[in-house]
Order: structure tokens, then sequence, then C-alpha cells
């Protein structure tokens, strides 16, 4: 499973590097392949795997944020690994022929 998901705390004011970077952490202590970019960080491993991971970040940022908002977008493809990569890759590929 890959998973793009962002945590958006609500009601903190519009600096939330504080709450996101809380989020953050647990996601790369997790020890699943991740990678956080400006809006969404994608995590890849199995569901109970990465549905642990994105909980115990919205749990996280629900320490220092008393409310938050969460928008996930999962592709789920038996047999497949390493997706994180691969995905970018072969557009990366495509790209460069052209």
């Amino acid at each position: 499973m890959l998973a793009a998901f962002s945590i958006t705390p609500v009601g903190v004011g519009e600096d939330v590097g504080e709450q996101v970077a809380a989020a953050v952490r647990v996601i790369r202590e997790s020890g699943l392949p991740n990678r956080t970019a400006a809006s969404f960080t994608e995590i890849e491993g199995d569901w109970d795997e990465v549905m642990a991971v994105i909980k115990a970040a919205t749990d996280a940022v629900m320490t220092v944020s008393g409310r938050c908002s969460i928008v996930i977008k999962a592709d789920i493809r038996p047999g497949y690994s390493n997706t994180l990569t691969t995905k970018v890759e072969s557009v990366e590929r495509r790209l460069a022929q052209q």
C-alpha cells in the first residue's frame, strides 16, 4: 500500500510547523519508507502498518493541537513493493526520452 496523506492542525494559527514536525517525527521513526513534501507525506507498507503510523502521527498532532483534519489517498496494489520510488522513476524515464 502506498498512501499520501496530510494531517492539518486546526485552530493553531497560520504557523503549523511545530505540529507538522511532531507528525513527521513519528512517521520517520516508524521505519517505513516515506517521503515528506510541502503538502503531503507518502508512506509505503502493508495496510495495518501504514494505518497505524497515520494514527500515531495524528495522535502526535493532537497532543499539540486540539483539532486536526486528515486527507488520505491510497494506492493498494497487492504484490508490488517499492512503489514510492518506482512510480516516480517511471515518469522520469519517460520524460528523459523526449
